[in-house]
C-alpha cells in the first residue's frame, strides 16, 4: 500500500472530504459467482423463459423456489474489463426463443453494466429444451418431491447413525466402570 499524507475534515453531518489531489492506488474485481448472481437475479424478468438448465428459478412463479442458487446454469469469464457469458435455458412452449435471447442479452448487459461497469463482450445461450408452463411446473415439482425425499433419507440415516454411536459409547463407558469402578474419573 502507497504511504501518502492526506488531511480529511469532518462536518457535523458525518460526512468526509479530502484533498481532491489525493491519489488512492488499488483495483477492483468480481468473481465469477457475483457476476453470474447478477445474471441470475436478472433473469427473473425475462417472459418466457422458464429456467436456466441448472437453476431452479422460475418466471412462471416470478420467484426463485426453493434455492438461493440462482447461479447454476450460468457460466461466466470475467476479466478486468469485459465479461463473457454461457448458459444454457429451458423456454416455453410458444414463446419466441430469438426474442428471448435478444431481451437475455439486454438484461444482462444492462444489469452487469449497472452494478460492475463491466462491459458484456458475448453472450452464448444454448435452448437445451422447449416446455409448457404445465410440463416444466410438474417437473419442478416431480425434481423438488426427489430433493425432498433425499434429503429426508439423508436425515434418516445420520440420526440412526448418531444413535448407533451414542449407544456405543454408552456401552464402552459401562464396561470402563465395570472395571474401574463407578467413581473413577
Amino acid at each position: 500500500m502507497a504511504n501518502q499524507s492526506e488531511s480529511f475534515n469532518t462536518t457535523g453531518d458525518n460526512t468526509f472530504s479530502s484533498r481532491e489531489d489525493t491519489q488512492v492506488s488499488g483495483e477492483l474485481t468480481f468473481n465469477d459467482k457475483v457476476i453470474q448472481k447478477i445474471i441470475g437475479i436478472a433473469m427473473e424478468k425475462i417472459d418466457g423463459l422458464l429456467n436456466i438448465k441448472g437453476g431452479f428459478f422460475s418466471s412462471v412463479a416470478d420467484k426463485v423456489a426453493n434455492t438461493d442458487n440462482v447461479t447454476a446454469g450460468i457460466d461466466t469469464e470475467v476479466g478486468k474489463k469485459q465479461v463473457a457469458v454461457d448458459m444454457e435455458i429451458i423456454c416455453e412452449y410458444g414463446k419466441d426463443a430469438a426474442k428471448i435471447y435478444d431481451e437475455i442479452k439486454q438484461v444482462v448487459v444492462t444489469e452487469v453494466k449497472k452494478m460492475t461497469h463491466l462491459d458484456v463482450v458475448e453472450i452464448n445461450v444454448n435452448v437445451a429444451d422447449i416446455q409448457t408452463k404445465e410440463e416444466y411446473e410438474q417437473n419442478k415439482e416431480t425434481l423438488q418431491d426427489k430433493a425432498s425425499e433425499a434429503a429426508d433419507t439423508a436425515n434418516d440415516y445420520t440420526s440412526e447413525k448418531t444413535k448407533q454411536a451414542a449407544e456405543k459409547i454408552n456401552e464402552g463407558v459401562d464396561k470402563a466402570e465395570e472395571k474401574t469402578g463407578p467413581d473413577v474419573q
